[in-house]
């Protein structure tokens, strides 16, 4: 996909200083070349409309529109887009939404630079890119059983500290259902109490503080 000019990337992040760091990193690499940069999900897309870049490297969590949202979008508008997403989180439910929406491999913030541009060059190549510890991550979700749209709501309004009652109001349900929600949840997370349950959802990445 890499033109005369070498593999053209946009870089999207809402760090300055983790941006500016990628940047500079990507561009002292022979063969690869920054086009552009975005700090949040909705300049990206704008951006990659007007540059066309061979790979976009998506920062997974942002303001507004999210780097899932943006790829989801991104691939909408170009089903050939490439997309890396670099993520801080490493939860399974986090990772299968990258790769659910789009994204052709998933790196952590933890990587160092000789482990970020292999994946940059295979990704833009068209392959896709799964370190092991996030393929062993994405595979422990096959373990567990998954939450309905109702029960990630439930878990939304249980991090805020909510009780029975108050969850039930909110979501204009019965108290009654609200406690066969919880019920639920926490036999699907494998946990004992709400503290628990809060807690494995956001260590795997099901709700986002």
């Amino acid at each position: 996909m890499s033109g005369a000019n070498g593999i053209k990337i946009l870089v999207v992040d809402d760090h300055f200083i983790v941006r500016i760091g990628l940047v500079a990193l990507i561009n002292t690499e022979p063969g690869l070349k920054v086009v552009g940069e975005a700090d949040d999900g909705r300049q990206a897309i704008a951006l990659f409309e007007k540059l066309k870049p061979d790979l976009v490297l998506m920062d997974s969590r942002m303001p507004g529109k999210s780097g899932h949202e943006a790829t989801r979008e991104i691939r909408r508008l170009t089903t050939g887009a490439r997309v890396l997403m670099l993520s801080a989180f490493d939860g399974d439910e986090d990772i299968h939404t990258a790769l659910e929406a789009g994204a052709h491999g998933y790196v952590l913030k933890s990587a160092t630079g000789q482990e970020l541009i292999p994946a940059i060059h295979a990704v833009a190549s068209g392959k896709r890119w799964i370190p092991r510890e996030v393929a062993s991550r994405l595979k422990s979700r096959n373990g567990y059983e998954q939450l309905t749209a109702r029960e990630v709501e439930v878990l939304k309004e249980l991090a805020l500290g909510l009780a029975n009652k108050e969850i039930a109001e909110r979501l204009g349900i019965s108290e009654y259902t609200a406690k066969d929600h919880l019920k639920n949840i926490l036999a699907k997370l494998r946990v004992a109490d709400r503290t628990q349950a809060v807690t494995s959802a956001l260590q795997r990445g099901i709700i986002h503080l």
